[in-house]
């Protein structure tokens, strides 16, 4: 009987330190402590490792599993091995290998950012906005950004195909070849007296060839002469803070440029211009579309919160976040969303863009058919052009010139080089608008 009741209480106490202890855990776990609930991923970790269908390498896991943990906070966050932490390194140099474009995340789907000029995807004709949902045939569905990203990238020279899906579109295939990017930030040119400047990325030395364009364009088209400059933003998808402070300094003399605020108010940062206008005040119209980014619209809000430019096109596409590397020494990287932008209002620019000044939307300018059979030399009756011959030897000649022009049109719609671009030259209109009001 004592050592029946000897064991049953030990039984009891035994009993009672367990429920003790699952009493502990449970309210550990229910306070969120670490130490914890690693011990969720380890059990994760272990099932994995012994029962999964195939075999992975414990590299595979750990980072697929940060990464994973980083791609659930947002868009622009994950982890990068060492080849995938270079050719971002790469990038913001101003030269990498793949297809031309900037993409995210987005309900599982990769959607374009913007592509990048005189790049495969650029001449293919991929817009901002494009969801890409396979690659060669094979669904992205379920993959990670990176791992997206890998599939589409590869050797120059070989091919790839997308399946885009496009508002209002059905889906289509559209095949492209691979090459090295070698991004020129910066591309000037001078369109009668107006310096025309477009900003292709914010990569190392953006600020620096900006600056270099200014002065060429003053040389080419005299710095008496030129009445102001267009900025061309459309659809740049950002870089490097640093260039895009460079660039808004660049048209500013005083004043904040942006402000980054971060968890811990301590932490916020705010960079100012220096003294300087390398324009000389003269007027300037920014460029932007929804294809416009972080950098971009940190340039865009800059100047129009200090009245500095008027802001045409479309909506900028709402990327206000700022994202840090960091290295991790023999395995690669992490980027992760640190802080948020603010324009020089205090107006942040995450999930709602710049709004433009001037909306313009896409358009395409035609060359309207001119009326047959409508001039004085058709009317019946009409009296002969010029001594000595008759009204209807006029008209057979107009007739053959009538063709002879038919065959140039023809011509010339073909030659993609004479399309105008509406935005462009709208936007150079509204600045000789307020060079003119400016004069007077």
């Amino acid at each position: 009987m004592k050592l029946t009741a000897l064991l049953l209480g030990t039984v009891f106490l035994f009993s009672a330190g367990c429920a003790s202890a699952d009493s502990q855990k449970k309210n550990l776990i229910e306070q969120d402590n670490p130490y914890v609930l690693m011990e969720l991923f380890g059990a994760a970790f272990q099932s994995i490792k012994s029962d999964y269908v195939e075999e992975t390498t414990d590299r595979e896991l750990v980072e697929s599993a940060i990464n994973g943990m980083l791609s659930s906070l947002d868009p622009h966050s994950g982890f990068m091995n060492q080849s995938d932490f270079e050719d971002l390194e790469n990038q913001t140099r101003g030269e990498f290998g793949g297809l031309g474009m900037e993409v995210s995340s987005e309900n599982g789907l990769v959607r374009v950012t913007s592509p990048i000029d005189d790049t495969p995807a650029f001449r293919a004709g991929i817009e901002a906005g494009d969801y890409i949902t396979h690659i060669d045939g094979e669904s992205i569905m379920g993959l990670s950004l990176t791992e997206a990203v890998k599939k589409m990238r590869g050797e120059p020279g070989t091919k790839v195909t997308l399946t885009i899906s496009r508002k209002d579109k059905e889906p289509f295939d559209v095949k492209m070849t691979r090459d090295v990017i070698q991004v020129q930030p910066v591309k000037f040119e001078a369109k009668d007296n107006i310096g025309y400047i477009r900003i292709i990325s914010f990569s190392d030395h953006t600020t620096e060839k900006l600056q270099e364009a200014i002065e060429k364009l003053n040389q080419e088209i005299g710095q008496d002469k030129i009445i102001g400059y267009v900025l061309d933003v459309r659809n740049n998808p950002g870089g490097l803070l640093t260039e895009a402070v460079g660039v808004a300094d660049t048209f500013l003399s005083e004043g904040e440029i942006v402000s980054t605020r971060s968890r811990n108010p301590e932490e916020a940062m705010h960079f100012t211009a220096k003294k300087g206008d390398l324009a000389q005040q003269k007027p300037i119209v920014v460029l932007i579309n929804e294809g416009s980014a972080s950098a971009s619209e940190i340039v865009a809000g800059a100047l129009k919160d200090h009245h500095r430019a008027l802001i045409v096109g479309l909506k900028s596409f709402g990327k206000g976040s700022v994202q840090t590397l960091r290295p991790i020494p023999g395995f690669g990287g992490i980027k992760m969303t640190t802080a948020r932008y603010y324009t020089p209002s205090g107006l942040s620019i995450q999930a709602k863009g710049i709004e433009p000044d001037v909306v313009i939307p896409r358009a395409k300018i035609e060359e309207l058919p001119v009326i047959k059979g409508f001039g004085e030399g058709d009317l019946p009756k009409a009296i002969a052009a010029e001594e000595g011959k008759k009204a209807k030897d006029v008209k057979k000649k107009k007739k053959k010139e009538d063709e002879s022009s038919k065959k140039g049109i023809q011509s010339d719609e073909k030659d993609d080089s004479k399309k105008v671009d509406y935005q462009l030259e709208r936007a150079m209109d509204i600045l000789r608008g307020i060079a003119i009001y400016q004069k007077q």
